[in-house]
């Protein structure tokens, strides 16, 4: 079994995932045991692109689905932290099946940190199962029951050539 690892920058997130701004939601990973779980951070800001057109403090609710996307890039490092592969073009593609049993608890505001803790509930060949929530302040925010997420040769996602058919 491996040992939990150091607090982890953007410069080790941007190896693992394939995302950058704006659409990056993970700032920091502050724990993570590999094939097991991580804890992961990130900072709601009022300068993020999706607060542009805010009128007033009632639309400044982070939008929830950003909140998801945070959580499932969160569960993302987890799954491929041991074999990054962030090449979509030509590695493999992280892809999430679905989700069940999530619930938002509160609002998330600018000037909260997004504390996103994810477990690996079952690992089958190419395919995690992976339980987890979002904390502001200890309390929680988002509840994830299940995670399904599986990886696929980008080459396998790609449209054939006209006239051409995949063989599966």
């Amino acid at each position: 079994m491996a040992g939990p690892t150091e607090a982890f920058g953007q410069a080790a997130i941007r190896r693992v995932l394939p995302h950058r701004f704006p659409m990056l939601l993970v700032d920091r990973v502050l724990d993570v045991v590999p094939g097991e779980r991580i804890t992961a951070v990130k900072a709601v800001s009022c300068n993020e692109p999706w607060y542009r057109a805010a009128a007033d403090d009632a639309e400044f609710g982070y939008p929830q689905v950003l909140l998801m996307e945070s959580w499932c890039q969160a569960a993302g490092l987890l799954a491929t932290w041991e074999d990054p592969d962030p090449d979509v073009l030509t590695g493999r593609v992280m892809l999430f099946g679905g989700v069940s049993g999530v619930e938002y608890h509160r609002p998330v505001l600018p000037g909260d940190l997004l504390e996103h803790r994810a477990t690996v509930v079952r690992a089958l060949a190419d395919t995690l199962i992976i339980t987890g929530r979002s904390l502001v302040d200890g309390e929680p925010v988002l509840t994830v029951d299940s995670a399904v997420l599986t990886f696929r040769p980008a080459g396998e996602l790609r449209p054939a050539p006209m006239g051409e058919s995949h063989d599966r």
